[in-house]
């Protein structure tokens, strides 16, 4: 990692450790301090603020997604997506135009039952953000144009067809959707729409959508940050506070849709390898069951040592990989199994295999200890999922959107602690029976996405507008709407506290006390760079191995005491650096340094470990066949730098050189570039420096210092031309 990748990765430390907090049972999560009011036109917002860093998070949550379209009229919502960047009445030009230049950053996206929008800003921009938000929620129409309609009409049809119709296994959810959920219900279609419905889309149709959706009283907007609560009040009135209320809006609310019996579709795609989806209808958001079948899911296919892992990827080896899912959505949810086979396996033997594995949890509930295991990493997710300013107000949005207030993440979180292995079995029991969905997609020629359904409408939509509507939007400058931008925010970066221990390793230490979490990041000065020529992926396979087996600890020892710790780690490696990272809790801090710092000094690279990472490399290499992506990169990376410099080769390998490699090359490599003369540890946290430095000495005094040669990487050659 250069020195500017270092930086990067402190400040980030620094920036995100402002909420992280403990999750074990008995602990409670810090109150999330807020206000709220409500405009007279029904626009729900939520003030949130957090002062340690000088910026703030716009969020605006619409409680439409595409369960509120209607067959033949799909898409809509996604498409809405689009065209909130388009330009509006105040401000008709490239939406992320100013705020980039304030340095923003700016997205969307919509699912099957919101859409949603945010900015986050530095605290001195924050008028501008709200100015922009309110002036497309009140102001789009007017600056909709066919013109613009037409050109994110065909940016949509794009994406559809490079993020669906064209990638590999890329229609499966979409034919899964439109099997388990009867063409009259709102979760038929998928959130892209069909080519078709979006091709006679008219301007009529859209803007009857936008009118009836896009309306202050279907909207919650949450701001939180480092901002003034009065202020940002008086701006929201100001500009959001004119928009006109919409019309009351019907919820969907279908029966709920059934499954009988047993349904099973095979599929042609232009895959390497055959892949396998067992679907069952489960519960909507918000439900009774949520709660034990997330942590079903996890005891199922979370980690190593979970029931599906254990046995198909690892024991039986009949899977590349394999995870499970309990996707909950507003009416319904659905409950999924997902494995992609190693070459020459059988799908039907790797549904026998998962079948056994559920009968085996309906049988006998899970234990303690893997229940434990589960929702220590539910709970570790969900807390870390509330990092930035930009998490929470997403949370709360989320929150105030479907249980109409924003502060419930304790509740939730408590539904998640209270979880039995009798809850874990019931579920499996209730919902994992014999009606369900048996899909498999196997290597063959492409067939495209569903037929789509609905209306008989016209394939095509052609409109004129008045002369006074097409006309061209002149070329204005509209910068003198926007609100100007305040003083710039007053930052000072914490002091690092350097040292460096007796074995040479420098260590950078940013106290940071507020909150019970420490994050690490061990960074070695040798990358792919250094792979030799013939060996490339060689400094990846190694950095991939070193949780694989200690001198003490198994790899599945190794899981095991992650998951049960709640921590995150793991090791990578970039062309000049390798990274190993740790995130835990304080009251951790000891058991999990003694877990990383064994993974980094005592590797043994086992053999058998080895021999399982190679061969799921080359299925890797295969499936990249299927990427354009992937060929695409290579290619690039070749064409920049040349075929003969470092860089220029795969970072990762490819079939030869993977193959090529042994175990005494990791072991060389190790040796060689593995030294803590050679390496940097940040941390930054809930530590103080004359406390952790001992702590540090400890964990580290069997790593020992040696000369460490540079990687040879020669200066790349300019072009003469383009």
């Amino acid at each position: 990692m250069s020195l500017k990748s270092t930086f990067v990765f402190l400040i980030s430390s620094i920036l995100f450790m402002s909420i992280m907090v403990s999750a074990q049972d008995g602990d409670k999560l810090p109150k999330l301090n807020y206000s709220e009011f409500t405009l007279k036109n029904g626009l729900r917002v939520v003030m949130h603020q957090d002062r340690s860093t000088p910026i703030v998070a716009v969020n605006v949550w619409y409680h439409v997604g595409s369960k509120n379209e209607e067959p033949g009229r799909t898409g809509f919502a996604h498409l809405f997506e689009h065209m909130m960047f388009q330009g509006s009445k105040n401000y008709n030009d490239d939406y992320f135009k100013p705020l980039q230049e304030a340095g923003a950053n700016i997205n969307g996206s919509t699912n099957t039952d919101r859409t949603n929008y945010y900015e986050v800003v530095p605290s001195n921009f924050l008028e501008l953000a709200l100015f922009m938000e309110a002036d497309r929620m009140g102001g789009l129409l007017p600056a909709m144009t066919m013109e613009k309609l037409n050109n994110q009409r065909d940016v949509v049809k794009n994406e559809r067809r490079q993020n669906y119709d064209n990638r590999p296994y890329g229609t499966a959810s979409e034919k899964i959707q439109s099997i388990i959920y009867p063409e009259s219900h709102p979760y038929h279609w998928t959130t892209i729409g069909s080519l078709e419905d979006l091709t006679r889309a008219s301007m009529e149709d859209v803007q009857s959508f936008f009118r009836k959706y896009y309306a202050p009283n279907n909207a919650s907007l949450v701001i939180a940050g480092d901002f003034d609560e009065k202020q940002a009040k008086k701006w929201v009135e100001k500009y959001f506070g004119g928009i006109e209320k919409g019309v009351a809006i019907d919820r969907p609310n279908p029966p709920a849709p059934k499954i009988n019996g047993e349904i099973r579709k095979t599929f042609e795609d232009a895959v390497q390898l055959p892949r396998l989806y067992m679907v069952w209808l489960s519960s909507p958001l918000n439900s009774e069951d949520e709660a034990a079948l997330d942590v079903l899911s996890s005891v199922l296919s979370s980690g190593r040592g979970s029931l599906l892992q254990s046995k198909l990827v690892y024991e039986k080896q009949l899977v590349q990989n394999i995870f499970s899912s309990n996707s909950t959505r507003e009416i319904s949810g659905n409950f999924s199994i997902i494995a992609t086979a190693r070459p020459k396996q059988s799908l039907d033997d790797i549904e026998k295999e998962i079948n056994t594995q559920i009968e085996l949890i309906k049988n006998e509930a899970p234990s303690e200890e893997d229940l434990a295991r589960a929702k220590n990493g539910y709970e570790s997710s969900f807390v870390f999922g509330l990092q930035t300013v930009l998490g929470k107000a997403n949370q709360m949005n989320s929150n105030n959107t479907f249980e109409g207030k924003p502060d419930t993440f304790q509740a939730q979180l408590d539904k998640y602690r209270a979880v039995t292995p009798e809850d874990v079995q019931r579920v499996a029991k209730k919902y994992l029976g014999s009606d369900r969905l048996v899909m498999s997609f196997v290597p063959g020629k492409n067939q495209g996405a569903p037929k789509a359904s609905g209306a008989n409408r016209p394939t095509s939509v052609e409109e004129t507008e008045d002369e006074a509507d097409t006309a061209k939007v002149p070329k204005t400058d509209f910068s003198a709407n926007l609100p100007k931008s305040g003083p710039d925010p007053k930052f000072t970066l914490p002091k690092i506290q350097k040292s460096k221990l007796s074995n040479g390793m420098n260590v950078w230490v940013v106290p940071q006390p507020e909150l019970p979490i420490v994050s690490m990041n061990l960074v070695i000065g040798t990358g792919g760079a250094a792979n030799p020529e013939g060996k490339e992926g060689l400094a990846q396979l190694t950095a991939s191995l070193l949780d694989d087996g200690t001198k003490s600890r198994s790899a599945l020892d190794i899981a095991n005491e992650e998951q049960m710790l709640g921590i995150s780690m793991g090791v990578s490696s970039g062309w000049d650096s390798t990274n190993a990272t740790l995130q835990a809790l304080t009251k951790h801090l000891d058991k999990a340094l003694d877990l990383y710092a064994d993974v980094v000094v005592n590797p043994t690279f086992p053999e058998t470990e080895l021999a399982t990472v190679k061969r799921r490399a080359m299925v890797g290499f295969l499936q990249r066949k299927d990427s354009a992506t992937a060929i695409a990169g290579t290619a690039y990376s070749k064409l920049l730098y040349g075929k003969e410099h470092p860089y220029g080769r795969s970072l990762d390998g490819n079939e030869a050189s993977v193959g090529a490699i042994t175990r005494a090359d990791l072991v060389d490599f190790y040796n060689t570039y593995y030294r803590p003369n050679n390496s940097t540890i940040i941390v930054v946290g809930d530590v103080k420096t004359d406390i952790l430095l001992p702590k540090l000495e400890k964990a580290f005094a069997n790593w020992k210092a040696a000369d460490v040669p540079a990687a040879d990487v020669p200066k790349a050659a300019a072009f003469d031309k383009p």
